[in-house]
């Protein structure tokens, strides 16, 4: 979990909280506030979601990119061996 999500996390926490105080105590106005923080929360717990995933698939990426030089160069390897000629 990076920082984003959990600090969308936390702003949407803070923003239920904010928003059951607003209203069982009748204010409007703090349960909009509450609303809004939940709202902004979620964006970023969503930005830091693709964040992780942009960073799971470059992983991928590499991983791949490593396996395919690794078999490149054993190949190369097998061409300049002079006992497999």
């Amino acid at each position: 979990m990076n920082k984003d999500q959990m600090k969308g996390k936390l702003e949407n926490l803070k923003g239920r909280v904010k928003e059951a105080l607003g209203a069982a105590s009748g204010d409007k106005g703090t349960q909009a506030q509450g609303f809004g923080e939940r709202v902004k929360g979620a964006v970023q717990k969503k930005f830091g979601d693709a964040k992780e995933a942009i960073s799971r698939h470059d992983a991928q990426d590499d991983a791949e990119a490593t396996r395919r030089r690794m078999e490149r160069e054993e190949q190369e390897d097998e061409e300049d061996d002079p006992i497999r000629r």
